[in-house]
């Protein structure tokens, strides 16, 4: 009777164990049971990552017979996205998908250098750059923190937006109130601009838009569109003064806990939904300005060159953690 008393409370652990991880009923690859993984991240049904992460969903389940199903858990359900960051570290969460440049960066120091204004030129100096060795070399960072990178969706360039003026100088930014993500690459950027940088998790920006918390904010056109800015916001101004990507992480044990088969088809899944995403929301920009512009949006196209030129020095506020090496190495790439 004791035998059978100890085998069934094993056997109790053993499921409370494996129900308790980022990847559900991880009971292992190789014994021809399903894996669940928990995806989790911060944006609406129709923002950028959910986009990316119902057509990774498909073809992971696609690729894997079903072997490894997603689940998905938008609209920070499951905490903001420094929360997610977190939770992939400790295994709570399986993978997540989160802006490089801000809760990121506070963990993997060197994605810093995707706040720095104006350092990349356009999507194909991006692309070089992300698809390449830089790219890789950063990935590699998340290792020291117990995540596999597994590469990067599309954010996009990011742009200005307020309810109090049109913007078309930088002087046109002075005295606003901008919401800026945690880091403080970000505060830098908008006190060059004279803007009064105020740090907003971006699951409560709506509100504080809504609510005149802060004047205004910066994102790409599919944010501004997806999370519904443009009902809180009267001018968008295309700066395009940064480029974010959407870096995708997973649990390193998670990860391992994958059969070769399964770690092959997580990463082709994560290649092959970058490729279209960067497709899908390049086909979305002229209809969403349409959009916005039918919604009573004003929309400006200000002196790039002169903003430049207003927030050169703010690659220094970072010195400490982004090497000047890695952004020579970016700077070159655009040759």
């Amino acid at each position: 009777m004791k035998k059978v008393l100890l085998l069934l409370l094993s056997t109790t652990l053993l499921i409370m164990v494996a129900c308790g991880s980022g990847g559900e009923s991880e009971s292992g690859s190789d014994d021809g049971e399903s894996t669940s993984i928990k995806l989790a991240h911060s944006g609406s049904e129709s923002h950028q990552y959910q986009i990316a992460a119902e057509k990774f969903k498909e073809l992971v389940e696609e690729k894997t017979d079903g072997s490894v199903t997603i689940e998905i858990h938008g609209n920070a359900t499951l905490g903001s996205e420094g929360e997610a960051v977190e939770q992939v570290m400790d295994g709570s969460v399986g993978m997540t998908t989160v802006a490089a440049d801000s809760s990121f960066a506070n963990t993997v120091e060197e994605m810093n250098v995707f706040g720095i204004p104006y350092l990349f030129e356009n999507e194909e100096h991006v692309y070089s750059v992300l698809d390449g060795e830089i790219g890789q070399d950063l990935l590699d960072k998340t290792s020291e923190y117990d995540m596999k990178g597994l590469g990067y969706w599309e954010v996009g360039f990011r742009h200005l937006t307020n309810n109090k003026r049109e913007i078309n100088q930088p002087e046109d930014v002075e005295g606003l109130k901008i919401r800026v993500q945690p880091s403080d690459v970000w505060e830098e950027h908008m006190s060059a601009l004279g803007a009064e940088p105020t740090p907003v998790d971006f699951n409560e920006l709506y509100s504080a838009l809504d609510q005149g918390v802060v004047d205004g904010q910066e994102n790409p056109l599919p944010t501004i569109d997806s999370m519904k800015f443009y009902e809180v916001q009267d001018h968008v101004a295309l700066t395009s003064h940064t480029y974010s990507p959407a870096i995708v992480v997973m649990n390193q044990g998670v990860f391992d806990g994958l059969s070769d088969e399964q770690q092959t088809a997580v990463q082709e899944a994560v290649t092959e939904t970058t490729e279209y995403h960067r497709e899908t929301l390049a086909e979305k920009e002229d209809e969403i300005k349409q959009k916005l512009k039918d919604n009573g949006v004003t929309i400006t196209e200000p002196n790039r060159e002169a903003f430049r030129e207003a927030t050169k020095d703010v690659k220094e506020a970072v010195s400490d953690r982004v090497p000047e090496d890695l952004i020579n190495r970016i700077e070159e790439a655009r040759n």
